[in-house]
């Protein structure tokens, strides 16, 4: 998806770095993992439209909220080339992610919640626990605290 960028309307990687608030080093980052795109000038220098200060803007926004890169990039993937994402398109991004999110805050939640009681239960050398893994019954589920890894949708008693 080649396009034609106009060179007074494109930023050079320090520039980017400055405006966005992050380091050269996360400008460099980012387009190695394919959230943002650079193209060349004649003296092979990185070149970045202007539009790319508003996927960091949100890039930044995503990561503080703990969703994933691949996310990020997914989303970001699914707007026009070289566009800026409009109202519209950031709701519809939330949307995307607000579920994850919300599945997020309850496996914290019950974490911050269990914490105290045990580790989670099928780990380490305990063959058994008496609160909440009678006779093991959790590590036959598989490797791991079961608890604490278990799918919100699955709801295994303790």
């Amino acid at each position: 998806m080649e396009k034609t960028v106009d060179p007074s309307r494109t930023l050079t990687v320090g520039e980017v770095a400055r405006r966005s608030g992050v380091p050269v080093s996360t400008v460099h980052f980012y387009e190695s993992k394919g959230l943002i795109a650079s193209t060349r000038n004649s003296g092979n220098q990185r070149r970045f439209d202007s539009v790319v200060l508003r996927y960091i803007a949100i890039i930044k926004v995503a990561q503080r909220t703990g969703i994933p890169l691949d996310e990020i990039r997914d989303a970001l993937s699914g707007l026009p080339a070289g566009s800026k994402p409009n109202a519209q398109q950031w709701q519809a991004m939330s949307r995307r992610w607000k579920d994850s999110l919300n599945e997020r805050i309850e496996q914290l939640t019950r974490l911050r919640d269990e914490l105290m009681h045990c580790i989670g239960c099928g780990c380490l050398s305990m063959n058994e626990c008496p609160l909440r893994n009678p006779a093991d019954i959790l590590g036959q589920q598989g490797p791991g605290p079961q608890i604490l890894e278990r799918k919100l949708e699955t709801g295994v008693a303790s």
